[in-house]
C-alpha cells in the first residue's frame, strides 16, 4: 500500500496548491490500482477506478502496458469489473494510441474469437501509430490468409482512420484576448525559469503570461462559451525567440479542447494570432497540436497622398489600425471562404492559414496523425500490391524550368522522400525529408520523451546518422528539480538510442556542454538537415532547424520531417574588417545593414539566411548561424570554400574522437560512424568529386543582402530598448546601436560572457584583455560582476593546454567544481569574475539570473523581458547584446566604454577577425 499511500499523499499536497492528482505513468502503481479494482471491499476501489479510466497516461508509459493488460483481461472474460464492459474497454484501448494498446489489439484481432475480433478490427481501423514490428504482425496474418488481417490491411490502404474522421467546420467562432503588445516570446506563454514544470502539464499551465491574464480567459469563456478565445500579439509576432512545445500547450490548454476525456492536460486545437503573423518554429509546434495561427495585418504602415510611407521623428513608420481586434472582439473564421470576419464585414484573407496540408492537420487534430497515416497507408497499399487511394492533400511541387537551385533547394532536393522521380523542387514546395542530426535539449527533454511515449515509439529510427541528449540547460546548479528530473531524462534517451551528456551508468564525467556547439561537432557533412528541440539549433554546416519538443521526438521516431522549402536570402559581404572590429559586431551590423536596405522590412523573417561565409571555420561561424534565430529567420546555410571547410570538418573529428575517448559512444558505435563519414566527406572534397556546397549562380532568391564592412566602425549593440514609447518597439532584437550612442556613460550591472554565442577564441580574448588591463593599470579591478560561462568542456581543456585557463583562474572569485556543483542558484553577486560551469547560465533564465532590475551587458542572444534580468519595482531590466571585449570592459568600467577606451583595450588582441572570400562561391 505503500505507492498508492505516497500517491494519496501528493494528491493532497497537490491540492493546497490548487491542482489535479499527477497523471499517471508508473506501472507500480497502476498494479496496485488495479489490484483494489479487483477487490471488491476495498475502500479506495472507487478512487481506484477512476485513477485508471481517467488519469493513467498512454503510449508506452509502463503504467499503459499495465492498462492495456488489464483491459484485454475483462474483454477476454478473465476479469469482470462491473463499471467497465468489454464494450467500454475497447472504448479505453482506442484512446490509448499504441504501444501496448496496439500490441492487446492486434492479440485480440488476430484470436480465435471472431466476435472479439471484429470489435478489435473495428478499433484498429482508426490507431495510425503502429511501428515495424506491429505492421509485421499484421502483413503475416495476412499473408497467412487472416481475414481480418487483411480487412484491417484494406481499411488501412484506403485511409479510412482519416477519412471517417469529421470535417473541418465550416466556421469557427472565436472571441480575442490581447496576450500582449509587440512581439510576444515564447517566455510569455512558458517561462524559461519554469522549465522544470514543463512534463507536469496541468502545473505548468499555471505560469502562462500570468494569473490575472488566466483569469481573464475563463470570464471570456464563461460569457461566450460557444467560442474559442484566440490569444493576440497586438503589433507584433507571436511565438519569437523559442519553439515551445510547452507554450503551445500552455495556450492549448487554457483555449483550446480536450484530446481525449480519458487523458488529463493534453488539449489540442490552439488558435493563435499576430499583426505580424506567427513565428515560423511557433507556427510549425501550432500544426503539430491541430491547431490555427493567423497573421492578422490589422495594423498597416501609414501612407501620405502620393503612397510615401509616413514616418515619425525618429525615421520610424507610423502605424494605422486596418481594423480592431481588442480583446473581447468576436470574429468569425471561415474555413471554407478562408477568410475573417467581423460579423457579416471580410477582414482579410487567411488562405495561408488554410493549406490543404494544413486542414488536414486540423482534421486530424495534429500533424503527428497525418505522419503516421501516411506511412500505415504506404504499408498497406504495398503489402496489397495496390496504388495507394489519392486520400491525402498532394504535395504542392513547385518547379521552375531553367531555374537554378539555392543551397537550401540543393539538400532539400537530395534528402526529399516521396516526390515525382526526377522533379526538380523549388521554395514553396512541401516536402518530406530524411532528417541526419537530431538534438534534444534538457529543458524540453522529458516533454520530448513523453511525445516519444504517447506515439508508443521505443527506438530511435535507423536512419538518424546520429542524435544528442544534452545537459546544458540545467547545467549550472544540480538542485533537488534537476536531481529529480534529469537522470530519469538521461536513461530514456540512452536506451532510446541517444548519445547522452550524463551516463546513466555512471561510467564517464557529465558533460554539459551547449547542446548546439555539441550539434554543430557532431554534423559532418554539410548537405545535412538537423532537427534540435531549440530554436538556436543552427548549424554552420549543413542546414538546421529549431523545432519544438514533438517535432524532435517525430523526427527520433521516423528519421523524417515535413515542411515546405523555404525561400533564402543571399548574404554576402563586400569591403574589409578594421582591426579593433570583432566578428560579433559584423553579425548585429548585418542585421542593422539589412534593415535599412529594405526600408524596416525583416527580410529575413521566415526564410533561410545563404550566408556566403567562406573563410571562417564552424565554430567561428557560429557566431551569425546562432544570432540568425534572433534574425526571425527560419534557419542558415554557411556557404564555405573547400579547404574551409574541411577544416571545419577535421575539428569536429577531433572532438568526436573525445566524446569516444570518454566513453560516450554507444553500443551501435554512432560515434565512430560519424568519424568515418567526415572522411568520406573530406575525401570527396579534396578529390574534387563532390566539393563543398554552392548554390548554382541562376538561383533565385527572396532579396540579397550585402554587408558593407568598411562601415563597422565601432562595436555593435542589440539594445532591448526597454523604455521605448512604443510598446511593439521593446525587447525586438532590431535595435541596433553603435557603442557611441550611449557616450561612454551607460551604468553596468553585471556582464555575462558564454553561451552559444561564443567559441574558443572568446575565452582567449577574455585572458588577453585581463593581462592587458593588469598591465596598464597595475591590477585588475571589477566594478561590476563578470560571469563566465565556456561552452564546452573541450573548451576548457584546450585553455588550460595553452595556459589561458591559469590566468582566468588567476582573476576570479569563484571556479566551478564538477565534484561539488552548485545546489541552489546565485541570488547576489560580487564585483569578481566568476567562472562557471559549462552550459547555458544566464542566457536561460531557468536556474541562475541577474539581479532584478539589473542592466547586463552580454554575449549571450537573449534579451526578452524577464530571460535573463527580471525587472525590479524600481528600474526595467535590461539585457545588452555585444561582443566579449565590450563586456569585458563594461565590467571593469562598471559602465559602457567610450571608443577610445574600448580601442586602447583591444590594441594588439586577436580578435575574431574576418575577411570575405575572393572565391565566386556558386556553382
Amino acid at each position: 500500500m505503500n505507492i498508492y499511500s505516497d500517491y494519496i499523499k501528493e494528491i493532497e499536497e497537490r491540492k493546497i496548491q490548487g491542482l489535479h492528482p499527477k497523471p499517471i505513468d508508473d506501472a507500480q502503481l497502476l498494479s496496485e490500482i488495479i489490484a483494489q479494482i479487483k477487490d471488491l471491499d476495498n475502500e479506495n476501489r472507487e478512487d481506484s477506478l477512476q485513477f485508471f479510466i481517467y488519469n493513467t497516461l498512454p503510449g508506452t508509459t509502463s503504467a499503459a502496458g499495465e492498462k492495456a493488460k488489464f483491459l484485454k483481461e475483462i474483454i477476454l472474460g478473465e476479469s469482470v469489473v462491473k463499471e467497465i464492459t468489454p464494450t467500454f474497454a475497447f472504448e479505453l484501448l482506442s484512446h490509448m494510441k499504441g504501444g501496448a494498446s496496439i500490441k492487446v489489439l492486434l492479440d485480440l484481432a488476430l484470436g480465435n474469437d471472431a466476435a472479439i475480433a471484429q470489435q478489435a478490427a473495428d478499433v484498429l481501423k482508426t490507431q495510425v501509430y503502429l511501428y515495424d514490428a506491429d505492421t509485421s504482425r499484421l502483413k503475416e496474418a495476412f499473408e497467412n490468409g487472416n481475414a481480418i488481417a487483411k480487412e484491417i490491411i484494406e481499411s488501412y490502404a484506403k485511409a479510412e482512420f482519416f477519412t471517417k474522421l469529421p470535417d473541418v467546420a465550416e466556421e469557427i467562432k472565436v472571441v480575442t484576448f490581447i496576450a500582449g503588445e509587440g512581439d510576444i516570446s515564447t517566455d510569455l506563454l512558458s517561462p524559461g525559469n519554469q522549465a522544470h514544470s514543463r512534463s507536469d502539464r496541468e502545473l505548468h499551465g499555471k505560469c502562462m503570461i500570468s494569473a490575472e491574464a488566466q483569469e481573464e480567459i475563463k470570464a471570456l469563456q464563461a460569457q461566450h462559451p460557444d467560442k474559442s478565445v484566440m490569444l493576440i500579439a497586438e503589433k507584433g509576432t507571436m511565438g519569437v525567440g523559442s519553439s515551445r512545445m510547452s507554450g503551445v500547450n500552455n495556450v492549448a490548454l487554457w483555449t483550446g479542447k480536450q484530446a481525449s476525456p480519458y487523458i488529463p492536460f493534453v488539449n489540442f486545437a490552439p488558435i493563435v494570432g499576430g499583426t505580424n503573423g506567427i513565428s515560423p518554429i511557433f507556427l510549425t509546434t501550432v500544426d503539430v497540436t491541430g491547431g490555427i495561427g493567423i497573421d492578422l495585418k490589422n495594423w498597416v504602415k501609414k501612407t501620405d497622398a502620393n503612397g510615401e510611407i509616413v514616418r515619425d521623428a525618429n525615421g520610424e513608420p507610423v502605424l494605422e489600425q486596418k481594423y480592431s481586434v481588442a480583446t473581447g472582439t468576436v470574429l468569425t473564421i471561415n474555413t471554407k471562404t478562408k477568410k475573417l470576419y467581423n460579423g457579416d464585414q471580410e477582414l482579410i484573407d487567411i488562405s495561408r492559414s488554410f493549406t490543404p496540408q494544413k486542414m488536414e492537420f486540423i482534421k486530424a487534430g495534429g500533424s503527428y496523425a497525418i505522419v503516421f497515416g501516411k506511412k500505415l497507408q504506404t504499408f498497406a497499399a504495398k503489402t496489397l500490391g495496390v496504388e495507394a487511394l489519392a486520400v491525402f492533400a498532394p504535395s504542392k511541387e513547385i518547379s521552375h524550368e531553367g531555374q537554378g537551385l539555392t543551397a537550401v533547394e540543393k539538400i532539400f532536393n537530395r534528402n526529399a522522400v516521396g516526390t515525382t522521380p526526377g522533379k526538380v523542387l523549388h521554395a514553396g514546395s512541401d516536402v518530406r525529408v530524411e532528417v541526419n542530426i537530431v538534438g534534444s535539449q534538457d529543458t524540453t527533454g522529458l516533454m520530448t520523451a513523453q511525445e516519444l511515449e504517447s506515439m508508443a515509439a521505443t527506438v530511435i529510427s535507423p536512419i538518424v546518422d546520429g542524435a544528442y541528449q544534452s545537459g546544458c540547460h540545467t547545467a549550472s546548479v544540480w538542485d533537488k528539480k534537476a536531481q529529480a528530473n534529469i537522470p530519469k531524462l538521461m536513461k530514456f534517451m540512452n536506451d532510446f538510442g541517444l548519445i547522452t551528456a550524463r551516463d546513466p551508468k555512471g561510467v564517464y564525467h557529465a558533460m554539459t556542454d551547449v547542446i548546439h556547439k555539441v550539434l554543430n561537432d557532431i554534423t559532418i557533412d554539410e548537405w545535412a538537415i538537423i532537427i534540435g528541440g531549440d530554436s538556436h539549433t543552427r548549424m554552420s554546416k549543413g542546414v538546421a532547424f529549431g523545432a519544438d519538443s514533438g517535432t524532435v521526438a517525430l523526427a527520433l521516431a521516423t528519421g523524417e520531417a515535413s515542411m515546405p522549402i523555404p525561400e533564402s536570402v543571399k548574404v554576402t559581404f563586400k569591403g574589409e574588417m578594421k582591426s579593433y572590429m570583432d566578428f560579433r559586431d559584423v553579425v548585429h551590423a548585418t542585421q542593422a545593414q539589412m534593415l535599412k536596405q529594405f526600408g524596416g522590412e525583416n527580410v529575413f523573417q521566415g526564410r533561410i539566411i545563404e550566408v556566403h561565409i567562406g573563410t571562417l571555420t564552424a565554430d567561428q561561424a557560429f557566431t551569425f548561424t546562432d544570432w540568425t534565430a534572433e534574425m526571425k529567420a527560419k534557419a542558415s546555410i554557411c556557404i564555405s570554400e573547400d579547404e574551409t571547410l574541411i577544416e571545419s570538418l577535421e575539428i569536429a573529428k577531433g572532438r568526436i574522437q573525445i566524446m569516444i575517448d570518454k566513453g560516450m559512444d554507444n553500443a551501435k558505435q554512432v560515434l565512430k560512424g560519424l568519424i568515418a563519414k567526415a572522411d568520406k566527406r573530406i575525401a570527396e572534397i579534396r578529390s574534387g568529386e563532390k566539393p563543398a556546397l554552392t548554390p548554382d549562380a541562376n538561383a533565385k532568391y527572396y532579396a540579397e543582402v550585402v554587408v558593407d564592412l568598411d562601415v563597422i566602425a565601432e562595436p555593435m549593440i542589440a539594445d532591448p530598448d526597454v523604455n521605448n514609447a512604443d510598446v511593439s518597439k521593446r525587447y525586438t532584437h532590431d535595435t541596433i546601436r553603435p557603442l557611441s550612442y550611449y557616450g561612454g556613460e551607460k551604468k553596468v550591472d553585471l556582464g555575462f560572457i558564454g553561451s552559444c554565442m561564443v567559441h574558443k577564441g572568446d575565452m582567449k580574448i577574455l585572458a588577453q584583455m585581463l593581462k592587458n588591463i593588469e598591465a596598464q593599470n597595475g591590477k585588475v579591478e571589477f566594478q561590476a560582476p563578470l560571469v563566465v560561462a565556456p561552452p564546452t568542456y573541450n573548451i576548457v581543456d584546450e585553455l588550460k593546454a595553452e595556459g589561458d585557463w591559469e590566468v582566468l583562474q588567476k582573476y576570479s572569485g569563484f571556479e566551478f567544481d564538477d565534484n561539488a556543483p552548485k545546489g541552489a542558484a546565485r541570488t547576489e553577486y560580487e564585483k569578481m569574475l566568476y567562472l562557471e560551469r559549462p552550459g547555458c547560465n544566464l542566457c536561460m533564465g531557468n536556474q541562475e539570473k541577474a539581479s532584478k532590475g539589473d542592466t547586463v551587458m552580454a554575449t549571450s542572444t537573449r534579451l526578452f523581458q524577464g530571460r535573463v534580468v527580471e525587472d525590479s519595482a524600481e528600474k526595467k531590466g535590461e539585457s545588452l547584446l555585444s561582443s566579449t571585449p565590450v563586456v569585458v570592459l563594461s565590467t571593469i568600467l562598471g559602465r559602457t566604454p567610450n571608443i577610445e577606451e574600448y580601442t586602447a583595450a583591444v590594441k594588439g588582441i586577436n580578435l575574431t577577425k574576418f575577411a570575405p572570400s575572393h572565391k565566386l562561391l556558386v556553382k
